[in-house]
């Protein structure tokens, strides 16, 4: 037999201990701040070298370390993307590992802003076969550049005009046309927040990385700026890693203030690791921009 108050007592003692558990229950199923993927720049030299197949890029992701959600490179199977067979097994590979396939890195097609009209069309043209391919691939998004010439307001107008016709196509194939900083005007994140505002488009966003910020001629744009400008219209983002100090840390870029600007965004989606430093191997690069994004995800949760 028990009192009335040990009965009181255990039972709020049990509700507490229930609370508690509940409390960590959901803590532990909280989504996290962001979730990371490999982009498949960061093995480019072995790629280019042979020493990996574009094929076995999942597996190794997976294996290697760790990581179930990829960014391809067109690069590395530029004659395939109307090759049904090879995406085929590219695709099954993928899914049989369970790797989800986010999107494709476009280069090499054209200037979409070139000021030559049949070669701005013919570029827009060149990107519908990545599109297609995306799409069957199961990508949210393929991955351009707004490459083009001449003054300033004018490569604006230029950019936008190929970026529409460009978004308008990969609508019907409910794919996002996404937009990264990669040299001339587009390292400027000014100028590229104002071409995606301007396109107009539902699917047309970006996709800031932390490092493409070259002017040219010596001069940069202000990363940190620029990521804050790119980030309302970002669909994915790009860890950009070179280099690493003995503590773990990435030289070039702050990567708790950057990230903590993407999160401020109300960011939550991937965000891509490309190692393109030489200092470690390829392998090491990748592991050690993981280990980074993953202390920073946790410092700031």
């Amino acid at each position: 037999m028990i009192s009335r108050r040990q009965f009181t007592a255990q039972a709020v003692a049990t509700f507490a201990a229930l609370q508690c558990t509940n409390t960590m229950r959901a803590a532990d199923s909280k989504p996290p701040l962001f979730r990371i993927s490999l982009a498949e720049w960061s093995l480019h030299r072995m790629l280019f070298d042979g020493k990996l197949d574009n094929l076995d890029f999942a597996k190794t992701s997976k294996q290697e370390f760790g990581i179930d959600a990829i960014e391809y490179v067109n690069q590395f199977f530029k004659d395939k993307a109307e090759d049904k067979k090879y995406l085929e097994e590219l695709k099954t590979r993928g899914e049989d590992l369970g790797v989800k396939t986010l999107l494709i890195m476009i280069d090499g097609e054209g200037r979409l802003g070139d000021p030559d009209e049949k070669k701005r069309k013919q570029a827009v043209e060149n990107h519908y076969k990545w599109v297609e391919a995306a799409r069957f691939l199961g990508c949210h998004s393929i991955r351009v550049n707004a490459a083009s010439d001449g003054p300033y307001e004018k490569q604006v107008a230029l950019a936008v005009d190929g970026l529409r016709r460009l978004s308008q196509f990969a609508a019907d194939f409910d794919l996002d046309v996404i937009v990264e900083n990669h040299g001339g005007l587009s390292s400027n994140g000014r100028w590229l927040a104002q071409v995606i505002e301007q396109v107009g488009l539902r699917n047309c966003g970006t996709l800031p990385d932390f490092g493409n910020f070259n002017l040219g001629n010596g001069k940069s744009y202000d990363r940190y700026q620029g990521v804050k400008e790119l980030m309302p219209f970002a669909r994915s983002v790009s860890a950009k890693s070179n280099v690493f100090n003995d503590q773990g840390e990435e030289t070039e870029t702050d990567f708790r203030r950057m990230m903590k600007i993407v999160l401020d965004a109300g960011y939550h989606g991937y965000v891509g690791i490309e190692y393109s430093g030489s200092k470690l191997d390829e392998f090491a690069g990748i592991r050690a921009t993981k280990k980074l994004l993953e202390r920073v995800r946790e410092e700031l949760a």
